[in-house]
């Protein structure tokens, strides 16, 4: 049975682009259950029973990238999904290059999106991956020649269908002139809006479906955070994080905090219910690697604000209001 015909089981679906396929509502982002940023790995057993929960509750999108923990994540998906393929729609993004944990560039060229897709295929245990998709374009390598690289991957039965990440509008046109893009996944938060001025509508123009990640910003929306941060914390680098940004950022928080209080709920669950109530269109995709993470998220889902609510969040979170920026900043 093909995967988007499944019945989800505690999950709404949603179609990614005009003709794409119907995936959960809620997706999983698996890059957290390896090494990032140079860090430790964390509990594989665990990773993979939390892969294995999500699949069982009905949530069958599962990202990854083929550079994060130097395939490592790749290895650890296809140990969860062994002998249930059908139950997992897997999204991965290839071209980024990494040396000792860092990114040192990008790698767009034909031959080598040709050479990366056969180390997928033999990392994740499958013949074929259900959305394919560059993680970037730094125009290295025209938009046409990438997109036509991976269209011809589908061809030749190693690929469903195409999605970009982290693109302009400008070159969404070109993706989507080359071959229909299903699905863009950019980083989309209360906290990082920059995207509704030209992006997203382009995206909902040319219906493509979006999966949107960093829903907390990083950990800003979670509620938890506290000035300073540790030394040793990535977050320091970016500067968002950094002073008076920091305390300034921390203080609309608070407004998130008592909203979530007044609905007996988390910041995290509003964060993430405010990216699902965007649109049809949008998918929240949302980093774990614990299965005691999956109630609480998978509840976010069926949050629902008033208009008063969403006039509050929307006012105290409107774009620019977010001092600093990060990695997401375009």
């Amino acid at each position: 049975m093909d995967v988007e015909l499944r019945i989800m089981k505690n999950s709404t679906k949603i179609q990614l682009g005009q003709n794409g396929p119907f995936v959960s509502r809620l997706g999983l982002g698996c890059m957290r259950m390896s090494s990032i940023w140079g860090g430790s790995t964390p509990d594989e057993t665990e990773s993979i029973a939390t892969i294995q929960e999500a699949l069982d509750r009905g949530i069958n999108f599962l990202n990854t990238g083929d550079f994060y923990g130097a395939g490592h994540n790749e290895m650890l998906i296809g140990k969860a999904i062994k002998g249930r393929r059908d139950d997992a729609f897997i999204s991965v993004k290839f071209g980024a290059v990494f040396h000792n944990g860092q990114p040192v560039g990008m790698d767009l060229r034909p031959i080598a999106i040709r050479n990366f897709i056969h180390y997928s295929l033999t990392r994740l245990g499958v013949e074929t991956i259900d959305l394919y998709e560059p993680s970037r374009m730094d125009n290295s390598v025209p938009v046409e020649d990438i997109i036509g690289t991976v269209a011809d991957l589908i061809k030749e039965g190693k690929v469903r269908y195409i999605g970009v990440s982290e693109i302009t509008a400008d070159q969404l046109r070109k993706a989507n002139d080359t071959h229909p893009i299903s699905a863009l996944e950019i980083g989309y938060s209360l906290a990082d809006r920059q995207i509704e001025s030209e992006l997203l509508p382009t995206a909902k123009e040319l219906g493509i479906g979006i999966v949107a990640f960093a829903n907390t910003a990083e950990g800003l929306l979670t509620g938890e955070m506290k000035a300073p941060l540790r030394v040793n914390d990535y977050r320091n680098h970016f500067s968002r994080f950094q002073g008076d940004n920091l305390l300034h950022n921390l203080e609309k928080v608070e407004v998130l905090k008592q909203l979530a209080g007044d609905k007996g709920c988390t910041p995290t669950q509003v964060a993430i219910a405010w990216v699902k109530a965007q649109g049809d269109h949008i998918m929240p995709l949302v980093s774990m690697s614990r299965r005691s993470r999956l109630p609480e998220n998978i509840a976010a889902m069926d949050i629902v604000f008033t208009p008063e609510e969403m006039n509050t969040l929307n006012t105290t979170f409107a774009p620019g209001a977010i001092l600093g920026g990060t990695y997401l900043q375009r």
